[in-house]
């Protein structure tokens, strides 16, 4: 990343005539699409703009940075509707947060497709949703409608909220982290959502089979893994012995939602591995991304796709 590039970002964000409604990602600089500034996001998270660096910059470009802040901060629209501006150095070992102006909400709540999420905001990896899997979680709300769902590493139970919403009979979320299943259990009653209907496990998701098989057969599984996570889960590896074992959990007409975020990894993996390990899933499509994550390689971007099980 380099300050010659800033005018880019200006460029873009000035473009800007209203701030969403909604939470969004305003600038995508990881999608390639504007050189020299492959490493560097910016979202809007309801009064807060939170911009988050992946890899440190050349010394003079934060400098560079903040005086952009301060000349977008002059202009009525920031004025009278942003909070704060943060920077997120994501690529540093303590994740460090930098209050870049304004007051600071470590707690902040947003919402998506008129659900209520929160997130928390400081010196960790992640806040709690990641906006390019919108639309996978539109489509959950739309199709989970007195289904038995799977939510296979959960993290904050984004897919379980929608699928609650869109009148899904029960979720059961599975992650090792339990910290990210009780933020999950907040959003839930954040969008007053009856807890009798979703179902939390704290397990290591290798070990917790018979966990999982005990509430099923499941009419829709969601599998959203990290693309590493030492000690527990290695996506190449991994995933195909999460798929061999599908269909002991699935009901007849289930469907599977299945994601990888890994840029390396594309679409034809799991297509692959799907037709090899359960050769009963039938690849139907890969769901769109929103449109704010356009990447000059579409297959190094999520890929969410969808199988159903029989003809």
């Amino acid at each position: 990343m380099t300050p010659s590039a800033l005018p880019l970002l200006d460029q873009h964000l000035r473009q800007i005539d209203s701030f969403p409604s909604q939470v969004r990602r305003l600038f995508h600089g990881r999608g390639q699409c504007f050189a020299g500034l492959e490493h560097i996001t910016v979202d809007w998270l309801g009064g807060q703009i939170l911009i988050s660096l992946f890899k440190e910059p050349e010394a003079e470009f934060i400098p560079a940075l903040c005086e952009l802040v301060e000349s977008w901060q002059a202009t009525p629209l920031w004025q009278n509707n942003v909070r704060s501006v943060l920077l997120h150095h994501r690529s540093r070992p303590d994740c460090e947060l930098q209050v870049l102006s304004g007051t600071f909400s470590a707690q902040q709540t947003v919402v998506e497709n008129d659900l209520t999420f929160l997130l928390d905001l400081g010196n960790k990896q992640n806040n709690g949703l990641f906006l390019d899997m919108r639309y996978g979680r539109s489509w959950v709300k739309s199709n989970a409608q007195n289904k038995n769902v799977l939510n296979l590493f959960a993290y904050t139970c984004g897919f379980s909220v929608a699928a609650i919403a869109g009148g899904a009979k029960q979720v059961v979320n599975l992650d090792m982290a339990k910290a990210a299943l009780s933020k999950g259990r907040e959003n839930h009653r954040a969008n007053e959502h009856d807890l009798s209907k979703v179902k939390f496990l704290g397990h290591e998701l290798f070990k917790s089979w018979g966990k999982v098989r005990k509430f099923g057969p499941y009419d829709l599984v969601i599998i959203d893994p990290p693309s590493f996570q030492k000690g527990s889960f290695a996506l190449t590896k991994d995933y195909k012995k999460i798929l061999r074992r599908l269909p002991e959990l699935l009901s007849e007409q289930a469907r599977v939602l299945a994601c990888v975020n890994d840029p390396s990894v594309d679409s034809q993996f799991l297509i692959d591995e799907m037709a090899q390990q359960a050769p009963e899933m039938i690849f139907v499509e890969r769901l769109d991304n929103p449109p704010e994550f356009k990447d000059i390689n579409p297959e190094a971007s999520l890929k969410s796709l969808l199988f159903k099980r029989g003809a």
